[in-house]
């Protein structure tokens, strides 16, 4: 058993390949290239490449978990080609493919594909469900060809304003310097061992602390998500297969009351879940995402956020892990990290305003009972 951080994180990592079934016939061995590679998603999927027998090249500012993968090349470099040397390591380089975990401006998505597109023969962008037109109110069995969201100013790069358009100007950047060789995969909420966010692993954590949990709306509501490992072994396969598409990648909707109850199920816990209705928590000042993340209000304006189709990636070779693995293994994640980062969730209600909300609940159940 894993006994410290580095050697769950290492043990997570390396049982990628072990734990699922491989999507088919690597065929030969691939050169890729890594634009990114040592965030979230990135060392998930460096792994899998790695246990399918690839070759893999990193290209990265050297910042971010620099030591992951010390038995790699790795290129230092910066994605914007203004900064420092920019792209300057990959000029006179190839490679099989690319896989672009870390692209958010236009700009510097065009430079990069633009570089590589004499150099590499398919490149794979990570873009995102939000990317589409009217992301949240439109995505009930949303399918591929849905319109993509659009900008009064293209040339702006305040991603923190403008996340999921700007990803959908990035993946016309890409299409534009490499026509029909561009793999676009729109993940959406990505979940699993090494989610900085916490907006899955609250639900988990929360199980696990056990007594009367909050939770949301109706059992019925929905919620959607993808493994991270699942996604990393998708996007290898695609360019195994020599997939050039356009893929929603995540799980088709499930109920959120079935995920807590894997929850409950998984954990050894003695949590009681207590269904609050959405406007009762809308009074109490109770937020989609902010306060209980993963879930939205069925009958609400985000109701279409969760509830895109996966069918054209399912078709493809997707995979999905059973929710109870996801939750298993993101707990075992979490508690192998550092006291204070577990006293200090990202995500999800308070204690005690979990605690007031479910008071002012049941006081208010007992008047209406009266």
């Amino acid at each position: 058993m894993p006994t410290s951080r580095r050697e769950f994180i290492g043990a997570s990592l390396a049982a990628v390949s072990l734990a699922y079934a491989p999507l088919g016939a690597a065929g030969r061995k691939l050169r890729i290239l890594f634009l990114g590679g040592t965030g979230f998603l990135g060392p998930h999927t460096v792994r899998y490449a790695l246990e399918r027998g690839h070759d893999v090249t990193l290209f990265n500012r050297g910042r971010t978990n620099s030591d992951l993968f010390p038995e790699l090349e790795t290129i230092i470099g910066n994605r914007d080609p203004e900064i420092d040397e920019g792209l300057a390591g990959l000029r006179g380089r190839e490679w099989d493919a690319v896989i672009d975990t870390s692209g958010y401006v236009p700009r510097i998505v065009g430079a990069s594909s633009e570089l590589l597109a004499d150099r590499v023969g398919q490149y794979l962008f990570v873009s995102t469900i939000c990317q589409y037109d009217n992301w949240a109110e439109g995505g009930t069995n949303g399918t591929e060809d849905r319109p993509r969201a659009t900008l009064d100013d293209p040339a702006t790069e305040d991603v923190a304003t403008h996340y999921c358009a700007l990803k959908a100007y990035c993946e016309r950047a890409a299409e534009a310097a490499m026509p029909g060789r561009v793999t676009q995969i729109r993940p959406g909420l990505i979940v699993g061992p090494r989610d900085s966010t916490d907006r899955f692993t609250y639900w988990p954590v929360r199980v696990d602390r056990g007594g009367e949990v909050l939770a949301p709306g109706k059992p019925s509501d929905r919620t959607q998500y993808i493994d991270v490992r699942d996604l990393a072994r998708f996007m290898v396969h695609c360019l195994e297969q020599g997939l050039a598409d356009t893929y929603n990648v995540v799980r088709n909707p499930m109920p959120f009351g079935e995920l807590l109850s894997a929850c409950v199920n998984t954990i050894d816990s003695d949590a009681e879940l207590t269904w609050v209705p959405a406007d009762f928590l809308a009074e109490h000042d109770v937020q989609a995402w902010r306060d209980v993340p993963a879930w939205a209000d069925s009958d609400g304006a985000m109701a279409g956020s969760l509830a895109w189709s996966a069918d054209k990636a399912l078709s493809a070779g997707l995979t999905i892990s059973p929710v109870e693995d996801t939750v298993r293994d993101t707990l075992a994640w979490f508690r192998s990290l550092p006291g204070e980062r577990q006293d200090a969730l990202r995500a999800g209600i308070s204690a005690e305003k979990e605690a007031s909300v479910l008071e002012a609940w049941h006081s208010f159940r007992k008047v209406e009972r009266n």
